[in-house]
């Protein structure tokens, strides 16, 4: 493996749901949203292009934040519908080999036996392909679909998901390798004495055990976490092994990483155990021109985008926008028990200049360009961060999107050895761990 190779994931922003039905590249029927075609054209895209995972976002909730209503979320489609990624996941898996999926669920919606039986299923039908992104759930709306008036606070959630963690490892590993026999000729299926209860009871769950099904083939799911507070890094130092997460600048995307590794270590772990990838946006074309068109005109900012973009803001942070003037610096304090680190970034800022920025991120203009141009780029950016790869994201991709970024970027970077040309491995954590 070259030195300086970097992995690439995609992350499917806006989970199963709608994409491309506000773009001119829309596609022939915008209502198939509810079916897999769109998924499984970019799982197999992506595996053409040696991809190491496919992340499949998800929030079980129509928001109703903004203006205390549900209705601007539903017209232009903020974070809303989406449909379970655990039914998306089996399609996905079937139409690849080599793939890794990853799958949102939350920990303050699922019961650890439930959860640990689901991707024990899924791994063992993909045949070690799954990964699990770690969330806690941030929205009130989502609490309250589950027989709660709100979420628990910020930190208490990070404290919840690791007493949630150590349950499903337990459960995971609470059948002992060698613990099924399939004897035919003295006609014992399974070793009892090698399968173990867990009998955990703990400050948060209570969960007997065993898991009631064999080992999976990776043991356990990959495991992928988002959370960008200093707790949520903790917490990802401790379980992780593949990070998401935004970054200003190069400056920044090292600052997180590093500092990611350093609670990596500081949890006795091998901080090379964890891949830290980096949101990213480029637009492709075949003249610079033509991208940095596409890319001003996808900046343009008209009522119904200042509509969206407050609406989403308020749905990830719990804070309804609509109190705020466009024109006016935010105040200097935002209380918030959602994204804590989004929301640190835009305290006395002016709101209009959040909204312009959050239509740019993160597709800088440097990632805009020809295929040669933005290779370049990503080649200097994981030099002077050191590694360890970019997750491309889109909200609303056409299926134009994809083919530009797998059939047009990607083999440029494959050409200077960058990312893999083909995989190394059967299950998704090797491949992920390969270099």
């Amino acid at each position: 493996m070259g030195a300086d190779m970097f992995h690439l994931a995609w992350f499917f922003s806006k989970g199963f749901g709608p994409k491309a039905w506000k773009h001119r590249w829309h596609g022939s029927d915008v209502a198939r949203f509810t079916k897999p075609d769109t998924g499984v054209f970019l799982a197999q895209a992506m595996e053409r292009a040696g991809f190491d995972y496919f992340m499949i976002e998800d929030s079980s909730n129509v928001p109703y934040t903004y203006q205390g209503s549900h209705n601007a979320y539903l017209r232009h489609s903020v974070d809303t519908p989406k449909l379970d990624p655990a039914v998306l996941a089996p399609f996905l898996i079937e139409a690849t080999t080599n793939l890794g999926i990853v799958v949102t669920c939350s920990t303050t919606e699922y019961q650890p036996f439930m959860l640990a039986r689901l991707f024990n299923t899924l791994d063992h039908v993909s045949d070690g392909r799954i990964g699990w992104n770690v969330v806690t759930g941030s929205n009130d709306g989502g609490a309250q679909n589950y027989n709660r008036d709100r979420q628990w606070p910020h930190d208490e959630r990070y404290d919840m998901a690791d007493e949630f963690m150590e349950v499903c490892r337990g459960l995971w590993s609470g059948w002992d390798d060698d613990a099924l026999v399939l004897d035919l000729e003295n006609g014992i299926f399974a070793d009892g004495d090698k399968v173990h209860p867990i009998d955990h009871e703990g400050k948060y769950y209570k969960v007997r055990g065993p898991l009631s099904a064999p080992p999976m083939p990776q043991r356990s799911p990959v495991i992928c976490q988002a959370g960008g507070s200093g707790r949520g890094h903790r917490f990802a130092g401790q379980w992780a092994e593949t990070v998401i997460t935004a970054a200003t600048d190069p400056a920044d995307m090292k600052r997180q990483r590093e500092a990611i590794r350093q609670h990596a270590a500081d949890a006795g772990r091998d901080p090379d155990g964890v891949k830290v990838l980096f949101l990213v946006s480029p637009i492709i074309d075949e003249t610079t021109e033509l991208a940095l068109a596409r890319h001003n005109a996808s900046v343009e900012i008209d009522d119904n985008e200042v509509q969206y973009q407050l609406a989403s803001l308020s749905r990830q942070s719990g804070i309804d926008f609509s109190q705020f003037a466009l024109d006016e610096p935010l105040p200097e304090r935002l209380v918030s028990n959602g994204h804590q680190s989004m929301v640190a970034k835009w305290e006395g800022r002016v709101l209009g200049d959040i909204i312009r920025g959050n239509v740019l991120s993160p597709g800088s203009k440097s990632f805009v360009g020809t295929p040669d141009h933005v290779a370049g780029y990503m080649d200097e950016v994981m030099q002077e961060v050191g590694g360890d790869g970019f997750l491309f994201v889109n909200s609303y991709f056409p299926r134009r999107y994809v083919t530009e970024i797998c059939d047009g970027l990607v083999p440029e970077l494959q050409r200077r050895g960058l990312t893999r040309t083909a995989y190394e491995h059967e299950h998704f954590r090797d491949n992920l761990m390969a270099f």
